[in-house]
């Protein structure tokens, strides 16, 4: 069924008809949602990419001086902040602000935040980080709900748009590290910050002039609350907002919200949040049977999610830290920043996500259903560390140096990983979610991202604690049999996720 199928609503709800093939044979709006995303992916992942290299980093080089544990569990506890919030995002798009206005202000939030990490002082550091976690809870989930919004349920392109979609998120996380890594490598940290500004400020004004293609772009929200509980709301979420600045910043101040004790903090919220949330959805009344029935099996694909996803995030952390520390920096000649390395993970998934788009378009019906296609990315996500046991195994100290291929082939199994689990899952999620918490539900999809950044902060802390082979090799192993628990229930797994095909 194509978009001119659905009734098209008179005050400019939907686009217009003639865009529903004019994007290579998809709607024209994932251009501008995916023009959107290159941009985002662009500022985020290419300060994500210096990140870690910055808090490790001495004072004298213009970093924070953490050791390479501490730095990689600070870095992994931001992206839990990161992938919490979106929880608050759905539900303001949800409520009160609707889809398109969220990814706005989640646009402009993350733009602020970019700008003023390039302010060369540890304060603005973390007042950047802030706004950038608050900005990417408002976009992050809203901008994949609009992208299910333009298509039907049972279209047959659904999972080729979604990977479309990933695609552009890829070439901003292929060039963004680029840019950044060069110029922190050569003028400093902070003008690598101010590149990922600049790249979100360019994401902000494609989106506004290519809005007219969006569905779902209306003001108002979709479920929005009575004007009175609309105004009681927004007093309490400004107020609980002070209250936690001002508790927070009292407890830091006595020296009892140490950056240990908040990373644990996080952690045990990224547990607590899924759990709570699953449960309201199953017991709230407008969820119906067949919906409740449909979260059944989207609780093991969320699993799946945080196992492989646990893996990804190390991409940026551990990995990096690996490659600037034991892995040569040298590709025919040509010397380049170790930060540059996040890039191959884009290179990949920008080449490989077209591929599997194609693949999917053409096999239609008769494609692996979407838990076997997330399975097979948990798999490749964890023989992506499972092979790095091999360079890092039988030297006498830590002063080898691998060959660079060894890091780019680990990347290529994790990118083709990622391209078929998380356009499959968020492709499943736009179809599982229940009416009524549709944006959040996509909010779900974040929280075990959070989960598993959460998990990491916890992990990583062992990173300098224990040997490399046995770091990547028990993690990505537990990785592995994962995916092969999930193969075990395909069988129950195609019975309970209709219309999921």
């Amino acid at each position: 069924m194509s978009r001119t199928a659905i009734d098209i609503d008179a005050d400019g709800e939907q686009p217009p008809p003639e865009d529903d093939h004019a994007f290579f044979g998809h709607p024209k709006g994932l251009l501008t949602l995916s023009g959107l995303e290159v941009w985002e992916r662009f500022s985020f992942l290419g300060m994500q990419a210096i990140l870690v290299l910055y808090f490790a980093d001495t004072v004298a080089n213009e970093g924070l001086g953490m050791d390479p544990g501490t730095a990689a569990s600070v870095a992994a506890a931001y992206g839990t902040l990161v992938y919490l919030v979106s929880v608050a995002g759905g539900w303001l798009a949800d409520r009160i602000l609707g889809s398109y206005r969220a990814v706005l202000w989640g646009g402009v939030l993350i733009a602020l935040g970019h700008y003023s990490m390039a302010v060369p002082t540890a304060a603005m550091t973390w007042v950047g980080l802030g706004l950038i976690s608050a900005g990417t809870g408002l976009l992050k989930p809203n901008v994949a709900t609009m992208v299910g919004k333009l298509y039907a349920t049972d279209d047959d392109r659904r999972d080729a748009g979604f990977a479309l979609y990933y695609m552009a998120i890829n070439i901003g996380a292929f060039a963004g590290p680029l840019i950044t890594g060069w110029l922190a490598d050569h003028r400093g940290y902070h003008w690598g910050f101010s590149a990922a500004a600049i790249g979100m400020t360019f994401g902000l004004l494609q989106y506004v002039l290519g809005r007219r293609h969006l569905a779902g772009r209306k003001h108002s929200a979709e479920f929005a609350l009575a004007p009175e509980a609309m105004r009681r709301a927004v007093r309490l979420i400004v107020l609980g907002i002070v209250v936690v600045g001002a508790l927070g910043a009292l407890l830091a101040g006595l020296g009892r919200l140490t950056m240990d004790r908040f990373v644990d903090l996080l952690t045990l919220i990224s547990v607590i949040a899924p759990v709570v949330y699953f449960w309201v959805m199953f017991k709230s009344p407008r969820v119906t049977a067949e919906e409740r029935g449909r979260l059944k099996p989207y609780i093991v694909l969320f699993l799946a999610s945080v196992v492989f996803n646990f893996i990804l995030f190390q991409a940026y952390s551990t990995m990096i830290l690996l490659a600037s520390t034991n892995a040569r920096t040298t590709i025919l000649g040509f010397d380049f920043p170790a930060s540059w390395y996040a890039s191959a993970l884009g290179a990949f998934e920008v080449a490989l996500a077209p591929v599997v788009a194609g693949v999917w378009a053409r096999m239609g019906h008769k494609q692996p259903h979407a838990s076997n296609k997330i399975a097979f990315g948990v798999i490749l996500g964890g023989l992506s560390f499972l092979l790095m046991v091999l360079p890092t195994s039988g030297h006498a100290d830590d002063t080898y140096q691998m060959a660079a291929w060894w890091i780019v082939g680990s990347y290529l199994l994790l990118g083709l990983g990622d391209v078929l689990l998380e356009t499959s899952g968020m492709s499943a999620t736009s179809k599982l979610a229940p009416k009524a918490f549709s944006s959040q539900t996509m909010s779900l999809w974040f929280l075990s991202l959070a989960l598993a950044n959460g998990i990491q902060a916890q992990t990583v802390k062992l990173y300098d604690d224990v040997s490399k082979p046995a770091y990547f090799g028990v993690n990505g192993a537990i990785a592995v049999v994962a995916g092969l628990v999930v193969i075990a229930m395909a069988p129950w797994l195609r019975r309970t996720m209709h219309p999921v095909h």
